[in-house]
């Protein structure tokens, strides 16, 4: 894929996205901070098990 390619490619993109709309943007924000938490609650839950572990 040459730069032409790449240019004709990002501009074809560009004339077909759209910002997204209120409700959108809200279920992305609510998504990610969902996966977020999760990820965090994994890691506090495997920190939790390991000191645990340590102290026996």
């Amino acid at each position: 894929m040459g730069l032409r390619d790449f240019l004709t490619s990002a501009s074809r993109l560009m004339r077909t996205i759209s910002k997204p709309d209120h409700r959108t943007f809200w279920l992305s924000v609510k998504i990610c901070l969902l996966g977020v938490a999760l990820i965090g609650g994994i890691g506090f839950l495997i920190r939790l098990i390991s000191v645990t572990l340590q102290g026996i």
